[in-house]
């Protein structure tokens, strides 16, 4: 049974990347949240415990544990606390039902980080999990690209016909691409959180020395890695995520600057090496190194006057600032603020515990600020008596505060720092996959923090799969010799 749960992980891996699966019946209509990569993960869980209780396997030992239980007993007696002064029902839907189906998607979240716990405490696992996921991504960018080109030229429905095969929705409206996921948003989470921290991380703490001298299959396999990290990002320009550009930008200069200092320092001493040479020697040094620079600064150009191009990029700084709430609205920010305040009403109630998960959205809808109700389509059709959609604060930070107050958010942001203590460490270890693991986890929490202030929903994914598969191999490390665990050299993809 070893083999197959290998390869029941290896299916949930490379299916993450469809977020909104059309074929889960068990789902209401409203919920666009479906992973594909739940089927073979709850036959995964299966087997491993079918297996556990033979004592073919052991539970995981992991110290996060504690302190995500903690939140989750907090998050439980935040809603007990709230049942006691229960909202009435909002569109036929009442306390209950939104304490229940927070509660699954919960458990949803929480399975992923289990599986991904579970399925890598040596350092083979996680090798074979990083192929399994770069796999997914190859995919990722093939459709992403195929939609790239047909969006531009004339072949949104042929496109769209195809995307329905499996998905909830369609295409946006616009030309931007969103892959396999549900949105261009997701797609640049997904990019940001779940792929790109293991190539970046890979390129970051490869050894250079020497190169030419190395062996052919080393230097295809980080040439594949550089490959997808072009591919990944190309891919991240054509969502036109504006948080995606902003969380990648961030998390590769604080990974850079925390786990990348050596690099850095060797790039300084190459880039002033070429400038002590012989007369000879010092032009030609010059000019691959004016060459390079100038190359990467036409890269960044073309980048920037690519998404200059689009409004929804450029309305940020060429809306009048003069009124704040106009200015929201024509950057398409407006509704995420307002439900970001209409959910900060909860908080208000009980800023120590919250109003009980899931139920942040009874008060969205009558705190929405007056400026606006009128001249927003998404708030006017959220708000007509036809619509059958609940409000959420599209926020996870807020819904965090609103639900389960201070309490709940300084428990789960104790469970991420505690992962990036680990992988602080990590990164100080002389070991090369312990270094290779501490810059994944930096660049892996750093695009976290900035992809949950534009989602809320514990059932993504992305939310837990590399943060299970860093936790359950740095907790096999701190059970082992650490120079036994990571003795072979770094070829990690």
């Amino acid at each position: 049974m070893s083999r197959l749960t290998r390869l029941l992980w290896a299916l949930t891996l490379v299916s993450l990347p469809v977020t909104s699966f059309r074929y889960m019946p068990f789902m209401g209509a409203g919920t666009f949240v479906r992973p594909l990569a739940l089927y073979p993960l709850a036959l995964l869980l299966v087997i491993l415990l079918i297996r556990l209780w033979r004592r073919e396997v052991s539970f995981p030992r992991l110290q996060h544990f504690t302190v995500l239980g903690a939140f989750v007993l907090a998050a439980i007696a935040s809603t007990a606390f709230g049942a006691v002064f229960a909202p009435i029902e909002l569109r036929g839907v009442d306390y209950a039902d939104r304490a229940i189906r927070a509660f699954v998607t919960l458990a949803i979240g929480l399975a992923f980080f289990l599986a991904a716990v579970w399925m890598n405490q040596e350092e083979q696992d996680i090798r074979f999990s990083i192929r399994w996921l770069m796999v997914g991504l190859a995919a990722h960018i093939v459709w992403s690209a195929v939609q790239l080109y047909g969006l531009n030229y004339g072949y949104r429905a042929e496109l769209r016909e195809i995307q329905e095969w499996f998905s909830v929705r369609g295409l946006v409206r616009n030309r931007r691409v969103s892959g396999f996921a549900f949105e261009p948003s997701w797609l640049a989470g997904q990019l940001a959180v779940l792929y790109l921290p293991w190539l970046i991380a890979r390129l970051l703490t490869a050894e250079y020395d020497h190169w030419k001298d190395r062996a052919l299959s080393e230097r295809m396999k980080l040439a594949a890695v550089v490959l997808l990290s072009f591919g990944a990002l190309g891919t991240l320009l054509a969502t036109y995520s504006r948080t995606g550009l902003v969380m990648v930008a961030a998390a590769i200069v604080v990974t850079v600057l925390i786990a990348g200092q050596d690099k850095l320092h060797a790039f300084g001493r190459w880039f002033r090496a070429g400038f002590r040479q012989s007369a000879a020697g010092r032009l030609r040094a010059a000019a691959v190194r004016v060459g390079l620079i100038l190359l990467l600064l036409a890269a960044l150009t073309g980048a920037s006057l690519f998404l200059a191009s689009r409004n929804y990029i450029s309305s940020l700084w060429s809306t009048d600032l003069s009124d704040i709430w106009r200015y929201l609205s024509n950057a398409s920010m407006g509704p995420r603020f307002g439900y970001i305040l209409g959910a900060m009403a909860a908080f208000n109630v009980n800023p120590l515990t919250g109003v009980g998960l899931g139920a942040s959205g009874f008060w969205i809808y009558q705190n929405l600020p007056d400026a606006l109700l009128m001249g927003e389509p998404e708030i006017a059709e959220a708000l007509s008596p036809s619509s059958w959609l609940f409000p959420n604060p599209k926020n996870f930070y807020i819904r965090l505060l609103a639900e389960t107050g201070l309490v709940g958010l300084a428990l789960f942001l104790a469970f991420w720092l505690g992962i990036l203590a680990d992988g602080l460490a990590a990164v100080r270890q002389p070991q090369p996959f312990l270094r290779f693991l501490g810059a994944a986890c930096i660049f892996t929490l750093t695009a976290l923090a900035f992809y949950v202030f534009s989602v809320d929903s514990f059932a993504m994914p992305e939310l837990w799969v590399n943060l299970g598969m860093l936790a359950g191999v740095f907790s096999a490390a701190s059970h082992q010799n650490a120079a036994g665990f990571c003795n072979r050299s770094a070829t990690f993809v």
